[in-house]
């Protein structure tokens, strides 16, 4: 970026923070806060005044590249906090005319940032499946992210499947990519694969109960809980631990 590209950018960075300071609310932090077990870290923005504030900036942005976006969207995710995170991920909503691998590169770096399921959620919701649906990037441009260090990162992936199958995608290319994953210990990403295995079973469910249970024995026990909430109780048994 230039100089002028930077003053624009610490200019905006500014103008969003002050918006998100003197709408701050601690009771909406403190309702929040019962669905993040890691704690909820956020300015507490009424949803309408965001989403009312996120259309004005919109409009009143709607000259920004994807480069202006990312840039005002690397200082934005530094500081964690949920509404920061969110705002950066609408802007890089808008422009997926412009997505390319280099975005979805960017996409990943992004994510070791981010400290929440909600967020993730939403990115992989309003930006990553895109990357998929549209075939700018592969299945296998998502197993590198199986071994990051970000739990977060490593829930994108199943998610974003999720997506892609909700959209139409035929699941079971995806079990390989997620197999890496299967032995996770971190239970935000062990519900990320039960909820795509989920809506897997709905699409395939022969093949889909075929996987779950050459790993029923071995894979944390919310990824059963997940994928088998929709089966009727009694078959659902089928999924146990075997004794």
């Amino acid at each position: 970026m230039d100089t002028e590209s930077d003053k624009l950018i610490e200019q905006k960075l500014k103008e969003i923070r002050s918006f998100f300071e003197n709408n701050a609310d601690p009771a909406i932090v403190a309702k929040y806060s019962r669905y993040f077990k890691d704690g909820y870290i956020g300015y507490g923005i009424n949803q309408n005044v965001f989403e009312n504030q996120r259309d004005i900036w919109f409009k009143e942005w709607n000259s920004f590249t994807i480069e202006d976006y990312l840039s005002l969207g690397d200082q934005l995710i530094l500081s964690g906090k949920f509404e920061d995170i969110s705002i950066a991920i609408a802007f890089i909503s808008l422009k997926k005319e412009e997505y390319s691998i280099n975005v979805f590169n960017y996409m990943e770096k992004w994510l070791e940032s981010f400290t929440n399921w909600a967020n993730t959620d939403v990115m992989c919701m309003l930006v990553l499946s895109y990357f998929i649906n549209e075939k700018i990037v592969k299945p296998e441009n998502f197993i590198e992210w199986t071994s990051s260090q970000s739990k977060w990162t490593r829930r994108a992936v199943p998610v974003t499947f999720f997506e892609a199958v909700k959209a139409g995608e035929d699941p079971v290319q995806y079990f390989a990519i997620i197999e890496p994953i299967m032995l996770d210990k971190e239970e935000d990403v062990q519900k990320g694969i039960g909820t795509f295995l989920r809506e897997s079973w709905k699409k395939r469910p022969e093949i889909t109960e075929d996987f779950l249970s050459k790993w029923k024995d071995t894979c944390g026990r919310k990824i059963i809980q997940y994928a088998t909430e929709k089966m009727d109780k009694e078959y659902r048994k089928k999924f146990r631990r075997s004794k």
